[in-house]
């Protein structure tokens, strides 16, 4: 275990070296956030004063996006797939086959470590954001509701880790794997609430998401905090993100059992 928060120190140190990056793109992130809060701004004020869609009034919408850009920041992978394809096609994870380290806890110990710094440099420029729309903020209605949210963020950024892990996996199979990461990036974004809350889709595509992956990698765990799932509805909706984690997990180990036997062959 002392070598995996070895892998974590490095790896803070490592992503330090590129704190201006992640300060820059924190601050270009903002300019389709606040695209996509003044267009809200419009359809709300041709509703009229009071108006709700899906559920949600004004205030309750801009919230969303406040909340989408915090979860965005805690849980989102960034480039560990393209990181690990590259250590696929390099020959890089040899070195791994020899050390008693296991190499997908390896990229999560770097992935958390990622995620610390990243957090780190967008925290002042995310916290000028939300104080510029403070008066949108929601306090959750109670600290059980809390601790939920923070359990479904932990699930959120594990998911997200796997399934980018799995992919990252196909490189031991293809010479490229571009095309198809941004495929699944565009169903994320699309499926996962970060256009929209999921609750203005139509009911039957709505259900249909529920038993996909995507629902439970943002739109759930901000929708717990917002206290737009509560009950059964809460619960069902934990254990399937439960499952999916769990399920990711095992496609990942799946993935590199194979694929290590594929670059083993090559290997000699």
């Amino acid at each position: 275990m002392k070598k995996y928060w070895h892998v974590i120190g490095i790896g803070i140190q490592n992503n330090l070296t590129y704190r201006f990056n992640y300060l820059t793109r924190t601050l270009f992130s903002f300019i389709p956030l606040f695209a996509m809060l003044s267009l809200w701004r419009t359809v709300y004020a041709a509703k009229g004063a009071g108006a709700s869609l899906s559920g949600f009034t004004q205030s309750e919408m801009i919230f969303y996006y406040l909340m989408v850009a915090v979860v965005d920041v805690l849980t989102a992978v960034n480039e560990d797939d393209w990181q690990i394809a590259a250590d696929i096609r390099e020959g890089n994870i040899s070195w791994f086959l020899l050390k008693p380290i296991d190499y997908l806890w390896y990229r999560l110990c770097l992935f958390f470590a990622g995620r610390i710094t990243f957090t780190t440099m967008a925290c002042l420029p995310l916290a000028l954001f939300i104080f510029c729309f403070r008066k949108y903020f929601m306090l959750p209605t109670d600290p059980a509701t809390f601790a939920v949210f923070v359990a479904s963020l932990v699930f959120a950024a594990l998911l997200q880790f796997f399934i980018s892990y799995t992919m990252a996996m196909l490189a031991f199979w293809l010479l490229e794997i571009s095309t198809l990461i941004f495929i699944l990036f565009a169903f994320e974004y699309l499926a996962s609430g970060h256009l929209f809350p999921l609750s203005m889709l139509h009911p039957g595509l709505q259900h249909v998401l529920v038993f996909t992956p995507f629902p439970y990698q943002l739109y759930f765990p901000v929708a717990i905090y917002m206290g737009k799932i509560s009950g059964a509805q809460l619960q069902t909706g934990f254990l399937m993100q439960i499952l999916w984690v769990l399920a990711a997990f095992g496609l990942a180990r799946f993935a590199w059992s194979r694929g290590i036997k594929k670059y083993g062959a090559f290997g000699g």
